[in-house]
Order: C-alpha cells, then sequence, then structure tokens
C-alpha cells in the first residue's frame, strides 16, 4: 500500500492509512468480482474474463 500511494504523491504514510486503503481496496475487489461473475453466468460461463472485470468496473 506504501507504494501505491508514494506513486501517487503522497511523501509519508501513515501505518493506518495503509490498513485503511488495504480494506476499501480489499472491499472493491470483491464488490467488481462478484459482478464480473454474474456476467460469466449471464453469459453462460464459469469462467471471468478480463472483459467481465472491466465491464464490472465501469458499473
Amino acid at each position: 500500500m506504501d507504494k501505491i500511494m508514494r506513486e501517487a504523491g503522497a511523501l509519508r504514510v501513515s501505518d493506518d492509512a495503509k490498513a485503511t486503503l488495504a480494506e476499501v481496496l480489499e472491499k472493491k475487489a470483491l464488490e467488481i468480482s462478484a459482478e464480473a461473475k454474474k456476467m460469466a453466468e449471464h453469459a453462460g460461463r464459469k469462467t471471468v474474463t478480463e472483459k467481465d472485470i472491466h465491464l464490472a468496473n465501469k458499473e
């Protein structure tokens, strides 16, 4: 998380900030994954594709 935040321009990053960002990103990843799974199932597939992830992220 430190690397991500530093690439975004943060000079210093607290441990609490790193932990919070990790929690937020994990929650968002779960939301995208669940939506992508629905898209794959709707298309009659069991496999989630890169396209499903991109489409789920846009919603």
